[in-house]
């Protein structure tokens, strides 16, 4: 064969791989919005009562609560990820739940809370978070937070501590030990995932896309990497008709592009609370923990608490030595 004839081969076959690649792409997205249901039926999930707050910042917020018990209400944020609601918090709404007034919410954006496509940022995730405490629970109460929401919740009891009794973060995100970069570099990964987002948002694979990632094969080996032994079935069905519902996109679109993370929260937020913390940290893949040591040495309300034999998912896999501790920090901050 020619030099000629070689390069033409050679051009036939990247043309046919690439037609081949697009030729699939198109036929998901078709797949995508004639065959894929978004209006999954979603299960009651707790043995509460269940409500909408209305929120003058984020709309619609779903809620349960459970009004039994004596001691200071408790409010429960689920973290932030693709299939994020309610439901991880169970195991701790339901130990409580004849101790104190147990709160938990979806966020903005998440399960049954209004799912609309606007601009998801963590400031109107902190202002939801004390519209619902201060609106809807009336008066100061003891928050548990996991992931990026352990973020929103320092950014609200900063700005009004007044109305936190204390803050229980489970794996909070932004602890791990600061680069180095400069203003100009953090403007730059600002203005590129301003251009990932605006990639992202493009209605015609934006869905398509979100199903892809969403489908069951991909949560369950989500939470597989969260659990140390079986992962509960029930939290996978209740992640999947979650994630399959009208405007469900549109939040976790924003949290894969980056907008929803706060830029130096140790240092803006964290270091800045005035109300006790106990930050409970385990195995949790890719998360880490370099610089809470530092926090507890140096702020008096901050301790820590280790969960040694999980990977993300403590209170569901160490409920006795974890619960334990809620109690007692609890007690001690009454």
């Amino acid at each position: 064969m020619s030099e000629n004839n070689k390069w033409k081969a050679v051009g036939w076959s990247a043309l046919g791989v690439t037609t081949a690649i697009t030729l699939t792409k198109l036929g998901w997205i078709l797949y995508s919005k004639r065959y894929i249901d978004h209006n999954a039926k979603l299960n009651v999930i707790l043995k509460a009562e269940q409500h909408i707050f209305e929120s003058r910042t984020a709309g619609k917020i779903n809620f349960y609560v459970n009004p039994d018990g004596n001691h200071d209400p408790v409010l429960l944020i689920h973290g932030l990820h693709l299939f994020a609601g309610l439901y991880e918090m169970q195991p701790i709404f339901d130990a409580f739940s004849t101790v104190s007034p147990m709160y938990a919410i979806d966020l903005p954006g998440f399960g049954r809370s209004e799912k609309t496509d606007r601009p998801y940022r963590p400031s109107m995730y902190a202002a939801a978070i004390l519209e619902f405490i201060k609106d809807q629970i009336g008066k100061p109460c003891h928050v548990v937070c996991m992931g990026n929401a352990s973020e929103f919740t320092a950014m609200a009891a900063v700005n009004e501590p007044e109305w936190f009794k204390s803050v229980i973060m489970i794996n909070p995100s932004g602890l791990q030990m600061p680069s180095a970069y400069s203003m100009t570099s953090s403007n730059r990964l600002d203005k590129a995932r301003d251009a990932l987002l605006s990639l992202l948002k493009v209605p015609l694979w934006s869905l398509p896309l979100y199903d892809l990632l969403a489908s069951r094969t991909h949560i369950v080996t989500f939470y597989q990497n969260l659990f140390r032994f079986q992962t509960p079935g029930e939290l996978i069905d209740l992640a999947y008709t979650s994630t399959h519902q009208q405007g469900a996109h549109f939040a976790p679109i924003v949290f894969l592009s980056g907008k929803l993370n706060v830029a130096d929260i140790r240092e803006r937020y964290y270091e800045k609370l005035t109300v006790s913390v106990l930050a409970v940290y385990d195995n949790e893949p890719g998360k880490s923990f370099d610089m809470l040591p530092q926090m507890v040495r140096n702020h008096k309300n901050w301790q820590a608490f280790r969960s040694r034999n999980t990977k993300g998912m403590p209170h569901f896999e160490n409920t006795g030595e974890l619960f334990r501790q809620f109690d007692l920090f609890w007690k001690k901050h009454a």
